[in-house]
Parts: structure tokens; C-alpha cells; sequence
């Protein structure tokens, strides 16, 4: 059973005896546990066995845990078969058996399941039956026995010693085979101060939003952000594919091993974005976990779905609380946020008209509050594409080109802080910047001097700090160089534009 990512174990036991035909599930079972009843009833039915007059009664320990969801189906199945004498060999206290049951016996897939057998290996259990149809999603877990099954009646006769179930092996993942988009920065034409932005943005996880008028490149330059990300890990693959799997969103049940790129539409409600419901599901911002969740329209989602997004984007986590428990889900993601300069577009066009009013202009910005704007690291004016850009011949730098670069500047924050538990500039602490960023006098006094002029919080003399941390790294020096910091400095001031 499932709280959040974490798992813990249900023993379930069962009863025969006499008295009038009964059957009762204890325990604190929801609504989809008591329907389970029925499904189990014909299930072993349909497999060709009958369970005897009387009272059945099953109880789903500990009872003080709220039960919910329908893969305790067979373990169910498995202790009323033991209880009426089917099954004559005991399973051993480490076999765990998951799966839902359809009326005709087979075993049928369930949401959730890698987070389950993970945390049950933790547990201490060793052998696990499960629907033939979820192999791929936890073939990849180290140190435990899986038996896929696809029927009640296989299981019955692997059990008696009938039939040998083959033990399924465990897969290593190859995370080095290169990942094939569809999409390639070469083919963005113009917006290299754009471009070195989102390169900047890839290289240490960094928040970034974007200003401009409708049609200069943003949405298309947001989608090629994953094709220059670094390829996922091991662990991040799993960490993603816990989150999928709890969504019910896996496709074809295999491990997620491609950085995600979440674009929830501006019509989104706050539970829609950080999770939610009666049994708490993952929200967009966790389905974005190690990749990118990109915002577009930003000042038409509504005030309350942005403020929610303020935890999530500053702790890396999301913590989801009811009134009996609270859940926590990951949801460390690069956001990326486009907006128009006003509601028609056109606010500072050398070209165009704006018919907006200065209210009407003052309103649109304002749904964007300064905690949020402070927890974006990288802020860009975006101008109209050049008809010059366009109509350019030269061949443009590729992903690849800009993938190596990235990655070169992620194993160096790799290197630098692997006795520390981050692994990239965004997430380095207060603490931390003190420890791995130092600028000598001169630099002192440039930042102080920024920080006076356009009166700067604290939170964002920290994000000019990392940001520069990042621009040295990718220009390959350990020392943090006057360029590097004014550079950083111009990505910080667009604020004073926008929102003073």
C-alpha cells in the first residue's frame, strides 16, 4: 500500500466458517477494497474453483491504516484459497502478491507499482508475483525475485508445484544510447541572446522567464530546452517513473528514461498543478520532476495556480496534506515561463501599436507577484526575429553542440559538490554559496553596487550569485570573472522594467 512514495505492507488473512453466507473485508478497507469482494468471488469461479457455504471473512492488517486500491486483489484471492484447502503449499512470509483481478480470472495492471516494490524490498521482502503486463516497470529493481503471471489459475497451479512460473530478469538499463528528437535548436533562426540564455538555463538547472511579442520564437525555443538537457540518470529515471506510475500515466509500462516537458494550458487549477484529490495524486509540477515545466501565457493562469507553484519551485517538493496524513512528491523541474509584454502584445514595439491602457497593462503583470519573480533566475526580453535571421543560409549550432557544453559544465558542479546533496548551482543554499562562491574585491563592489541601484531582495542577490557560479562553469573557469558576474547582473534587471 502506498502513502505517497512511500510503501508499507498489508498482511491479509482469511476465514471459513460455518454460519449463513457472508463475506466481510475488516480492516479499514475504502470502497474499492469492498467492491474487491466481488471481483475475487468470480475470479476464483472462473478459474474453475468453488469456495463453500459459509462465512468468509477477510482482514487486511494493520487495521488502524486506511486500505485503498484494487492490486490487494490477489493477495486476497491467494489467503481465501489457502483458507478452503486449493492451495496446499504455504507462500513463504517474504512473497508478496500484487494485482487487481478481472471476473474471468486473469491478472490485470495496477497504478503505482515501482514505488510499491521498492519500498516493500526495503521492507525486507524478496519474491514478488505480479501482472505479466507491469514486468517492464520493475524489472529493473536489484536484489529481488519477480514471477510474472497473467491468470488466477496460473498462480494456483505455480503454487501446488503444477506448473514452474519463469523467474523474470532483472534488465539493466542502457542510459547511454543517444535519445532522438524530433525538434533541434538549429532549427531557431535569430535569438542568440535567447538561446545563450537557455543555454545558461540547462547548464545549472536555473528558472527562466521570457518576455516578448506573440510570434518572436518563445514557445519554440521552450520545447528544444529538454533536447540540450543532460541525459537522465539511473536514479532520476526511477524517481520519474515512481511519480508516472503513481499517475497512471507509464506508457507501455516501461521505465521513464527521457527528461519530461510538462505544458499545462493556462486554464489549470492549483490542484491540476501541484496534486491533489481524495486519494492525492501527482499534479504537473511533480509529473515535471527532472525536467522542464513550461508555463506559457503566464499571467493568464490564475493568482492562486501561480502562488501555489511557490513551494514546489523553491524546495524541490511538494507536500500535499489532509486531514488524517500528509504526502510528499518530488517535483524538482526547471521552470520556464513565456508572456507578452501586455494583453495585446505589443507594449514596446518599435513597429507595432499597443492599444492597451496603462491599467489594463499594470493588471496583466501584476497576477505575477514579486516572490514569484524572485525565485525565476534568468529573466529575458525577447525581440521580433530579424527578416535578415530568416532568411539566413548558415548552418546553426545543433543540440548536441550545446547538449556537450551543458554537460561538460553539469560534471564539473558534479565534481564540486559530490560530498554535498545537490548537483547543480540552482539548488546550492545559503550556506553553500558562501562555501563554493567566492568574488574577490573588485567583483564585491560591482554587486554591491547592483544591488543598491535596482534594489535587489536578498533572495535575488542569491540567484545573481549562482547564475554567475554557472556562467564561469560553462566557460570552463573556476575563477568567477567580472564578465561572468555582468552577465548575470543583465539577466536579474528586467524586473525593473516590467514590475517596478
Amino acid at each position: 500500500m502506498l502513502n505517497g512514495l512511500n510503501g508499507y505492507d498489508i498482511d491479509v488473512e482469511a476465514d471459513l466458517s460455518s454460519g449463513l453466507q457472508a463475506f466481510n473485508i475488516v480492516g479499514l478497507p475504502d470502497l474499492s477494497i469492498k467492491e474487491s469482494k466481488e471481483r475475487v468471488k468470480s475470479a476464483i469461479s472462473n478459474s474453475g474453483f468453488s469456495i463453500p457455504p459459509g462465512r468468509v471473512t477477510i482482514n487486511l492488517a494493520p487495521a488502524n491504516l486506511k486500505k485503498d486500491g484494487s492490486q490487494i486483489d490477489l493477495a486476497i484471492a491467494v489467503s481465501m484459497l489457502l483458507a478452503i484447502g486449493v492451495i496446499e503449499y504455504l507462500p513463504d512470509e517474504k512473497t508478496v502478491f500484487l494485482g487487481e483481478l478481472s471476473l474471468d480470472g486473469r491478472v490485470i495492471t495496477f497504478d503505482g507499482a515501482l514505488p510499491m516494490i521498492i519500498s516493500l524490498k526495503e521492507l525486507g521482502f524478496k519474491k514478488f508475483f505480479i501482472p505479466n503486463a507491469i514486468k517492464n516497470e520493475v524489472n529493473v529493481v536489484q536484489g529481488i525475485e519477480i514471477y510474472p503471471i497473467s491468470h488466477l489459475k496460473e498462480l494456483v497451479d505455480c503454487l501446488n508445484g503444477v506448473i514452474e512460473i519463469k523467474k523474470e530478469d532483472i534488465v539493466k538499463v542502457n542510459l547511454d544510447e543517444e535519445i532522438k528528437y524530433d525538434i533541434d535548436f538549429s532549427d531557431i533562426k535569430g535569438q542568440e541572446n535567447l538561446k545563450r540564455a537557455m543555454e545558461i538555463s540547462a547548464a545549472g538547472g536555473h528558472n527562466l522567464l521570457m518576455v516578448g511579442p506573440p510570434g518572436s520564437g518563445k514557445t519554440m525555443i521552450a520545447k528544444r530546452l529538454p533536447t540540450i538537457l543532460p541525459k537522465l540518470t539511473f536514479d532520476e529515471c526511477i524517481e520519474c517513473t515512481k511519480i508516472y506510475s503513481i499517475a497512471g500515466k507509464l506508457k507501455n509500462n516501461k521505465l521513464v528514461t527521457q527528461r519530461p516537458f510538462r505544458s499545462p494550458h493556462h486554464t489549470s487549477s492549483p490542484i491540476s498543478l501541484v496534486g491533489g484529490g481524495k486519494i492525492p495524486k501527482p499534479g504537473e509540477v511533480s509529473l515535471a520532476h527532472n525536467g522542464v515545466l513550461f508555463l506559457d501565457e503566464f499571467p493568464e493562469f490564475s493568482k492562486q495556480a501561480i502562488e501555489v507553484l511557490r513551494q514546489p519551485m523553491e524546495d524541490g517538493k511538494v507536500t500535499i496534506s489532509r486531514a488524517n496524513s500528509s504526502i510528499t512528491y518530488y517535483s524538482n523541474f526547471v521552470t520556464i515561463c513565456a508572456l507578452n509584454p501586455c494583453p495585446c502584445g505589443n507594449y514596446g514595439s518599435q513597429t507595432e501599436k499597443c492599444t492597451c491602457s496603462q491599467l489594463q497593462i499594470q493588471r496583466y503583470l501584476s497576477k505575477i507577484s514579486g516572490p514569484i519573480l524572485d525565485r525565476i533566475d534568468i529573466q529575458v526580453e525577447v525581440e521580433p526575429v530579424k527578416y535578415d535571421d530568416l532568411s539566413s543560409k548558415e548552418v546553426l549550432e545543433t543540440s548536441a553542440d550545446i547538449r556537450k557544453r551543458v554537460e561538460k559544465a553539469r560534471k564539473i558542479q558534479l565534481e564540486r559538490y559530490k560530498n554535498e546533496k545537490i548537483y547543480n548551482n540552482a539548488n546550492l543554499s545559503a550556506r553553500q554559496i558562501k562555501k563554493y562562491i567566492i568574488l574577490d574585491e573588485k567583483l564585491e563592489k560591482i554587486i554591491e553596487f547592483a544591488f543598491k541601484k535596482f534594489k535587489f531582495s536578498a533572495r535575488s542577490f542569491n540567484k545573481i550569485l549562482k547564475l554567475t557560479r554557472t556562467i564561469a562553469d560553462l566557460d570552463g573557469s573556476e575563477e568567477i570573472k567580472e564578465e561572468h558576474l555582468l552577465e548575470a547582473i543583465r539577466y536579474r534587471s528586467l524586473s525593473n522594467k516590467y514590475w517596478s
